[in-house]
């Protein structure tokens, strides 16, 4: 706690102290008479009832705190009890207030004494006015004392909220100046009628309980007003699914910390979050269950961020923070944030793996406005997902890139919708008969004014889009309709298709792929989706799933770059693989590279053991195909044994080894003797 906040508490206490001592001392204490007393009776209990129960004021959009009603009964209290009465009804409610709400001791002592101040002052802007004696008993109130009592009431209320203001300056360094001419306005609002209601209950109080009681009505009627404006207006700054901030509120807070901002560096920080494959538990489990992870998300968010930040919810799966820090505690936060998010979820009987990815930008460096900071922790954002990095820090370079990629991704999706994109294929070779047994589908993109776009640049933005089930239904559309041609003419082969990490996690891919197969008419044996090791381990718990759906259907599942993950063995002993494609990497060089050679030799032994079919890709030339076959690998693919062409090419070679083959067997025909 700073010096000069802990300086002013503890004056502000001792003040209290002293004048509560002094009051309790001096005051008169008459013997009242019972239509006084039950009076007095209820403006305490009123002014407690108030205290503990405070009428919820919003300020703009926003819940901003709760507002005592105990003020008008307090305030009457002054004039009908005097200042001894009125004190310790004040005191009384504020420390029922701290018991119910269990607030720590040097709040309750701070709250008590700056109470305490308040109804001292009003007591002598109203003994000023009126010429009363500050310690005389009391008077009856007439409507000449209603001005001086109301004038006293603004005095209350002032120094009340004064003092709270300087609480406010000293905490969080904004100048006191500043708070109070933001609460000035909001004071002035919330407590007029108040302090007329304290002016009324003054005035009536001698003629009994039954006519105060008529008040009760009146406040009620505030109350109940200002609950309903309050709810109307906590629903119009939050999300109505998870309870967080919406993005007005977001955006509110974050200029609130910029006009705060002290210096370069300084911040605030804004961390946007992002919810990984969220898209496909809706798909795949219905919007229900993807409301209760929400939820889920949203309570651990609020969890690791504590009582002093708040989450908001920008709509969909995307979630942001502000952090009053700099670029190392924003960080933090974002770690902070996605670490709470490793635990499974569990949702009825399913239990979930929820990932997410963030981006962060810290004023001033990177926006001075809010628009800006929103922008550039979604390009930061963007470039997290795109990369896999998890968290990414804004900075100019991603700006450039971002737009040329959300370019390149508009013109993904134009070339989707009208067919801009071809597939091509790609033979293996059986390396013992050198036929053709399988074809590999492979995405081509030429766009019409960069050319030819490679895979790896168009495919992560199809992954991080959204895009890549429509990419996969357009390849395996394809693929398996030129399939279904080539064995209707009697070609009996297979048909691979590669899986990025995001789809093979989609559990509605074996939806997907059953009813593509039924609309070729394609049996599921024909076809090998190809996953790598990176993809079965990216979320085990779905892609278990999912390949055990695909394999229940007949449909083979390759493991494809094996050997390049990291990753441990033990996929292969708890899924169900038909086969192992070895690397390029390790296969272009295995004659020159004895390491190399042993690699691609294990892998080989490993596969046949395991009852695998074995594919080594990147055969470039005929020496390490024969190699290859020499180890009793079964299937080999590459540019020596044939680039990716047409279906047309495809067909024209097919044909070509049925004549071949036709004209091997009439030659090994001998005519009879």
């Amino acid at each position: 706690m700073p010096w000069r906040l802990h300086a002013f508490l503890a004056s502000v206490c001792v003040l209290g102290a002293l004048g509560l001592v002094l009051t309790l001392w001096l005051a008169p204490w008459p013997s009242l008479s019972g239509t006084q007393a039950w009076s007095i009776a209820f403006l305490a209990v009123a002014a407690i009832v108030g205290e503990v129960r405070p009428v919820p004021i919003s300020r703009g959009t926003e819940t901003a705190e709760n507002i005592s009603t105990s003020a008008p009964f307090v305030l009457a209290s002054v004039a009908v009890g005097g200042v001894g009465v009125a004190v310790v009804v004040q005191v009384v409610a504020s420390l029922c207030d701290d018991v119910v709400h269990r607030r720590p001791l040097l709040k309750s002592a701070f709250n008590t004494a700056q109470y305490v101040l308040s109804v001292l002052a009003a007591r002598a802007v109203f003994c000023a006015l009126t010429g009363l004696p500050y310690f005389a008993d009391p008077v009856p109130v007439g409507p000449r004392h209603l001005g001086a009592l109301l004038l006293a009431g603004v005095t209350m209320v002032a120094v009340n909220r004064l003092l709270v203001a300087v609480v406010v300056s000293l905490a969080t360094t904004l100048p006191l100046d500043a708070v109070v001419r933001d609460d000035a306005r909001f004071v002035l609002a919330t407590h007029a009628v108040l302090l007329c209601i304290g002016g009324v209950a003054a005035a009536v109080a001698q003629d009994g309980v039954t006519v105060l009681a008529l008040l009760v009505a009146p406040v009620v009627a505030v109350y109940a007003t200002a609950a309903a404006a309050s709810r109307h207006a906590h629903q119009a700054s939050h999300d109505a699914l998870t309870g967080l901030g919406n993005r007005e509120r977001l955006h509110r807070q974050l200029d609130a910390h910029l006009a705060a901002a002290q210096g370069p560096g300084s911040g605030p920080g804004l961390v946007l979050l992002d919810l990984d494959h969220f898209k496909t538990i809706n798909d795949s489990l219905g919007h229900p269950v993807g409301d209760v992870l929400l939820r889920e998300v949203a309570a651990r968010l609020c969890a690791a961020l504590g009582d002093d930040v708040s989450a908001h919810r920008l709509g969909g799966d995307e979630f942001a923070v502000v952090v009053d820090g700099d670029l190392p505690q924003t960080l933090a936060v974002a770690h902070r944030l996605l670490t709470s998010l490793e635990a499974p979820m569990r949702v009825d009987r399913l239990e979930l793996l929820v990932r997410a990815s963030a981006g962060v930008a810290v004023a001033p460096d990177h926006g001075t406005t809010s628009d800006a900071l929103m922008k550039n922790a979604d390009i930061a954002l963007y470039h997290a997902k795109l990369e896999r990095d998890r968290i990414s820090t804004y900075s100019p370079a991603l700006d450039v890139n971002s737009v040329d990629r959300l370019q390149l991704l508009a013109d993904l999706r134009v070339a989707i919708d009208t067919g801009q994109l071809d597939v091509a294929y790609q033979v293996q070779v059986d390396l013992t008969s050198g036929h053709v047994v399988a074809v590999e589908a492979l995405i081509r993109w030429r766009h019409p004014q960069r050319g030819p776009v490679a895979p790896d640049d168009f495919i992560p933005l199809a992954e991080n889009s959204g895009l890549i089930a429509e990419l996969t239904s357009y390849v395996l559309d394809n693929a398996l309709a030129a399939l279904a041609g080539w064995r209707a003419a009697g070609h009996d082969l297979r048909m691979s298709v590669n899986l990025s990490t995001r789809h093979l996690s989609d559990l509605a891919l074996p939806r997907q792929v059953a009813e593509a197969l039924a609309r070729h008419g394609v049996e599921p044996g024909a076809l090998v989706l190809e996953v790598t090791e990176t993809g079965i381990l990216s979320d085990p718990a779905r892609v278990d799933v999912v390949i055990a759906a695909l394999r229940e259907q007949g449909v083979a599942i390759a493991v494809d770059d094996y050997g390049t993950g990291h990753a441990s063995l033990g996929y292969l002993k708890r899924l169900e693989i038909d086969e192992l494609k070895v690397d390029r990497s390790f296969v272009s060089d295995m004659r020159r590279n004895h390491q190399d050679f042993v690699i691609v030799r294990s892998t080989i032994a490993l596969a046949r053991d395991l009852g695998l079919r074995v594919v080594a890709e990147g055969i470039e030339d005929a020496d390490t195909a024969r190699s290859l076959a020499e180890l009793g690998c079964d299937v080999g693919q590459g540019y020596h044994l044939g680039r990716p062409t047409s279906a047309a090419e495809i067909v024209a070679r097919l044909s070509d080894e049925r004549r071949a083959a036709g004209a091997a067997a009439a030659a090994r025909i001998v005519p009879g003797r």
